[in-house]
Formats: C-alpha cells, sequence, structure tokens
C-alpha cells in the first residue's frame, strides 16, 4: 500500500491534492484540524471514485498531538510507512507589521513552519530506513518575494523554503527528495477577502490559478519521472513575480 500524509487536507490547495494522489493509487491520509464535515467529504469523494483513505485530525501546531497521531499510525500498521508528505497545512493573519498582534506573529509561524517539523520529523525515520521518499512542502510566492502586509507569513513561507533546500541535501543520498511548491493566488478560502479584480491586473495570466493545477504539480513531484528533482522550489502563479 502506497502510502501519503496530507496536511491540511480537508479544503481548498489540500483537498485537491489528496483527490489526486487518491487518483493515483495513494491511500491518503487527510489531516486536518477542525472542519470534521469537510474531512469526511473529502474522504468520501475519495472512496466514490475507487480510492482509499482516511482522516486523521491534530494541530500541525502542536508538536505533542502530531507527535502522538503520527506514533499511534505507526505502531498500528507495522511493515507500511509514508513514502510522500505534503506540508499543506497554512494560515493566513494579515496585518501590517506596526499593527501585527503577537499570537498574529506566532500562530501564522505555528502552523506554516513549526507545523513542518511537528510532522516531518518523525515520518522521515521510516523513510530513510526504506531508501525512499518524497517531502513536498507547499510554500508561497509571499515566501519568495515578500508581501505587505504579509510579514509574517512570508517570514513563514520564506523559512519553509530555506528548510526545503537544506533537508533536500541531507537526504538524499538516502534516496529521498524534498521539493516545494509556490503557488501565486489560487482559488481558495486562502485569498478571501483580496482584492481579486485588481489582483488579476497584475497577473500575466489574468487570472487567480485553480486548485487542481498545484495537484497536478505536486503529483508529478511525487513520481519516479521526478527522482532527480530535489530542493527546488517551483512557482505555480501564471507569470507574477
Amino acid at each position: 500500500m502506497k502510502v501519503a500524509l496530507v496536511t491540511g487536507g480537508s479544503r481548498g490547495i489540500g483537498r485537491a491534492i489528496c483527490l489526486k494522489l487518491a487518483s493515483m493509487g495513494y491511500h491518503v491520509i487527510i489531516n486536518y484540524v477542525s472542519n470534521d464535515a469537510a474531512a469526511e467529504s473529502t474522504l468520501k469523494e475519495i472512496e466514490n471514485a475507487g480510492g482509499t483513505g482516511e482522516t486523521m485530525k491534530f494541530d500541525v501546531a502542536d508538536q505533542a498531538k502530531s507527535l502522538e497521531c503520527i506514533t499511534a499510525w505507526q505502531d498500528s500498521h507495522p511493515g507500511e510507512y509514508v513514502e510522500l508528505l505534503v506540508n499543506n497545512a497554512g494560515i493566513r493573519r494579515d496585518s501590517l507589521l506596526l499593527w501585527l498582534e503577537k499570537d498574529e506573529w506566532y500562530n501564522v509561524i505555528g502552523t506554516n513552519l513549526n507545523g513542518f517539523y511537528n510532522v516531518t520529523r518523525p515520518l522521515l525515520q521510516p523513510m530513510v530506513v526504506k531508501r525512499h521518499g518524497r517531502i513536498i512542502n507547499v510554500a508561497s510566492l509571499s515566501g519568495l518575494k515578500g508581501l505587505p502586509g504579509q510579514t509574517n507569513y512570508s517570514a513563514a513561507k520564506g523559512g519553509l523554503i530555506a528548510a526545503t533546500r537544506a533537508l533536500a541535501q541531507e537526504v538524499a543520498p538516502r534516496g529521498i527528495t524534498v521539493n516545494a511548491v509556490a503557488p501565486g493566488f489560487i482559488e481558495t478560502e486562502m485569498v478571501e477577502g483580496l482584492d481579486e479584480a485588481s489582483l488579476k491586473k497584475d497577473i500575466p495570466a489574468k487570472r487567480f490559478g485553480k486548485p487542481e493545477e498545484v495537484a497536478s504539480l505536486v503529483a508529478f513531484l511525487s513520481g519516479d519521472d521526478a527522482s532527480y528533482i530535489t530542493g527546488q522550489v517551483i512557482s505555480i502563479n501564471g507569470g507574477l513575480y
């Protein structure tokens, strides 16, 4: 059984990734933090299409709970391991730094960057032992260029990009690739409240991207055809830099 874990997998980009990976034959573990209905809906859609999966509820920002849930799954599935990890969970709390509250800083860093550590570390050793694994981190255009009003989000995603490049060098000899995808503006709940009409004027493609387009890029990076690609950050942004 090929197993994939997608954090923040119940909605938006994460949901599209879960559905795509399930269609490729992965047993998909759908991580989510609070929306039971959305997670069950994603799982049902996977099963209705003939795939398999399960839900796993925990907050990636909570190191102890992340470890508890992952360890429990590993203990109950001897001989199996998560060979594909997609670190997708993320939150935004936009504000100019001048008015950014402490919780808005630490919560964004906690989910978007600390979550990478909390989930990746316990899943890494089995990949090393098996000499095969794929880790794909969902970064952001904000982490590459920085966006005003997103100092916290830019810092977290920038840190995730740096971690991607460093970890890729650590584990490449063990047959594990580590890459990041950096979406621009994608049609999900994460862009709610933004001035879409104004932003589209600055995008050469003149539109927002679709979650399924990001999922297709993740699918390619998870496959054998991408086995010599590692430590890379691939933008999917309609030409916006």
